[in-house]
């Protein structure tokens, strides 16, 4: 069974809970497209991401979700808000939301972890995850080691429970490939940054644009912390302490603030321009409809080929 038919939505397509980007309008807008939007609540505080959940409430008649960083300091409060808020789909990262799940589940929330390996997504089976979104290295911001085409399949193997894909998927043969290892659908992102209604300064979707297949690099790798980012003086700068031997701390004070500066102030120089590795195939910007409406049906008529084949 495809995502759309699990989740009652246009398109088998949900959208990645992007810090600082991802606001209720955005989410929104994803969702009037046909996709599942998603309200990252990782740079919010409790009463951002409840004031976002009512713009979303407002802006859509559509199905939409939060996304939670369990890592987050003040996790607890908006675990709360998702159920006080009548939220129906949730995806989590960075931890185990094995001890809200209870409450989740209770609340009718449909939950979606988002693992990087076999491992991870058993374990969060076993706590009572409705679908997990298996994430690839392609993706942009933090990421795991494996590889999506090697990741999927053997999440698919391991789980009893639907799996979406997540890194490097832009185009209807990136999607056909996600359905070919099993997945139910696919969570997007970078994509999704070169739409006309993402909230990104217009110096970042440029910078998205125009970025080559190669112009992606990851930090934090040797600290154990790695996120993808466009190559940038920041970036260059940052694995060249890393490489030096900087501590942990020295490097997060040398990147602090550096999405929020490139999102809103669109510094492209000394700002983390997060995307992944398909940055190199987006070319335009166009309206949201546009890109899951292309990216839907392309995967259609790749299916469509390899029957005919």
């Amino acid at each position: 069974m495809k995502l759309n038919e699990i989740l009652g939505i246009k398109y088998p397509l949900i959208q990645g809970g992007m810090a600082n980007i991802a606001t209720g309008e955005f989410a929104a807008a994803v969702s009037n497209a046909g996709g599942l939007g998603l309200i990252g609540a990782a740079g919010m505080t409790p009463e951002a991401l409840r004031e976002n959940i009512h713009i979303a409430k407002e802006k859509t008649g559509e199905k939409f979700g939060v996304n939670l960083m369990l890592m987050n300091p003040q996790v607890e409060e908006m675990a709360q808000i998702v159920v006080e808020e009548g939220i129906k789909y949730l995806t989590t990262g960075a931890g185990n939301p094995g001890k809200y799940m209870q409450k989740w589940k209770e609340a009718g929330i449909f939950v979606m972890p988002v693992v990087a390996s076999v491992a991870l997504a058993r374990l969060m089976e076993k706590a009572g995850a409705d679908a997990v979104i298996a994430e690839g290295t392609e993706s942009g911001g933090h990421i795991g080691e494996l590889t999506t085409m090697a990741l999927v399949p053997q999440v698919v193997d391991a789980v009893n429970i639907p799996v979406i894909a997540a890194g490097g998927i832009a185009d209807g043969r990136q999607l056909a490939a996600a359905y070919c290892l099993g997945a139910a659908g696919a969570q997007v992102g970078t994509c999704l940054l070169v739409s006309e209604e993402c909230p990104v300064h217009k110096a970042y979707k440029e910078a998205v644009v125009k970025a080559k297949d190669i112009d992606t690099i990851v930090t934090g790798r040797i600290a154990g912390t790695p996120v993808r980012i466009l190559k940038n003086k920041m970036a260059r700068e940052y694995v060249k302490k890393e490489k030096a031997g900087a501590d942990l701390m020295e490097l997060e004070q040398y990147t602090l603030g550096s999405l929020r500066r490139a999102v809103v102030q669109g510094d492209v120089q000394t700002g983390s321009v997060m995307a992944g590795q398909v940055a190199g195939q987006l070319t335009e910007i166009r309206s949201v409809a546009q890109i899951l409406e292309k990216l839907h049906n392309g995967s259609l008529e790749v299916m469509k080929k390899l029957g005919e084949d």
